[in-house]
C-alpha cells in the first residue's frame, strides 16, 4: 500500500471528525482540507474529484473494487486526459497542453 498519499477534501464534517482523521493517520495518508473560509484553497482538486463523481462514478454499480480502479484509471487517461477540455488550459485538453508546451 503506497504512503503518504496526499487525500484532498473540503472541511465537511465528515472529513473533520475524529474516525476520519483516525484512518488517515492509521494509513500513513496526508490530509489536506481547504483553509477554513477559503473555498478556492482546494479548487482544483474538488473540481476534478466533482467531475470524476458526476462523469464516471455517479450511479455505477461495481462488483469489485478492481472494476472500480478500471473504471477510474480509463476515466482520467482516456477521457479527463486526453479528451475533455479545461477551461484553466485554454479549452483543450492536458495532452494537447503538454504537446503545445513539449514543442
Amino acid at each position: 500500500m503506497p504512503k503518504q498519499v496526499i487525500v484532498h477534501s473540503d472541511r465537511g464534517s465528515q472529513y473533520c471528525s475524529t474516525l476520519y482523521q483516525s484512518l488517515v493517520i492509521q494509513h500513513e495518508l496526508k490530509c489536506s482540507m481547504s483553509a477554513k473560509g477559503n473555498c478556492y484553497d482546494n479548487a482544483c482538486a474538488e473540481s476534478f474529484f466533482h467531475s470524476l463523481k458526476v462523469e464516471a462514478i455517479h450511479g455505477e454499480r461495481f462488483e469489485t473494487r478492481d472494476a472500480m480502479r478500471r473504471q477510474v484509471f480509463e476515466y482520467i487517461e482516456m477521457d479527463y486526459n486526453r479528451q475533455r477540455r479545461h477551461s484553466a488550459i485554454g479549452m483543450i485538453s492536458p495532452e494537447a497542453f503538454e504537446a503545445r508546451v513539449i514543442a
